[in-house]
């Protein structure tokens, strides 16, 4: 029997990219799956189709996590549906890769509001059942970006990051882990860096130490590690993938 057999995680942007390469590994890994889309429909039905080939149950719901009332009928929906969520993961986000002189104030809130507040809406959804059942693991997807990046992505995906630290020093004495992960995710792969130019990689590689991007499968592998029992005494931790990301960049 599958490691995690039984079990109910729900992804947030688990149509696409990371996210979709999480909702595979997951239910290549015994759990049952909600995961939310926005509005790409074809890949959340394809996601969909290929966790549920690997055995999984699975739930995919079209919502809009800025609105605190969708997350809160999705997590519940996921509940009643499939059982105690007993893990998330939160994948959403956007880009804006714009300089601060071009950045509206709609770009600032859409980057911020989609990245960094889906996840705390997310998380306040699912915590108080949770804490009630002592048991919960969290984990947080960030970017490289959260070093390397524009004046908007920058902020909120180390504001996930450093949430996602403030939350497992509240949590752990409910036997609740929170952990990110911080993928530096190949240029074209995801939504998210498929809008990085190619003059970007180089010196983009060069900050990090193994000199090579990680892939979606790559990164849904550590997330998959932090939500099984190996990592039961793992919170409150950013993982680089791949690791060594250094804050001065090469050229």
């Amino acid at each position: 029997m599958s490691q995690g057999f039984g079990r109910v995680a729900l992804v947030s942007g688990g149509a696409r990219g990371i996210g979709a390469a999480t909702v595979r590994r997951l239910a290549a890994a015994g759990w049952d799956i909600s995961f939310c889309h926005h509005r790409d429909e074809q890949a959340a039905v394809e996601t969909e189709k290929a966790a549920c080939e690997l055995g999984a149950r699975v739930l995919a719901v079209q919502a809009d996590l800025t609105a605190v009332a969708e997350v809160t009928a999705w997590a519940r929906r996921a509940e009643e549906e499939l059982g105690p969520v007993q893990a998330v993961v939160s994948c959403a986000g956007i880009t804006r890769d714009l300089p601060l002189t071009l950045l509206t104030d709609a770009d600032w809130r859409a980057v911020t509001d989609t990245g960094l507040d889906t996840v705390f809406h997310l998380c306040r959804a699912v915590l108080p059942a949770m804490m009630e059942r002592q048991s919960g693991r969290i984990v947080a997807v960030s970017s490289v970006a959260a070093v390397y990046g524009h004046t908007a992505n920058t902020p909120a995906r180390a504001g996930i990051a450093g949430f996602t630290r403030a939350l497992a020093s509240q949590t752990r004495r409910y036997g609740i882990r929170a952990n990110a992960v911080t993928p530096s995710a190949h240029a074209g792969r995801t939504d998210m860096t498929a809008i990085w130019p190619e003059a970007t990689s180089a010196p983009l590689t060069e900050a990090i130490a193994l000199r090579r991007f990680a892939s979606a499968a790559e990164a849904a592998d550590r997330v998959a590690f932090l939500l099984s029992d190996a990592a039961a005494e793992i919170t409150g931790t950013v993982v680089e993938v791949p690791s060594g990301i250094s804050l001065t960049l090469a050229g």
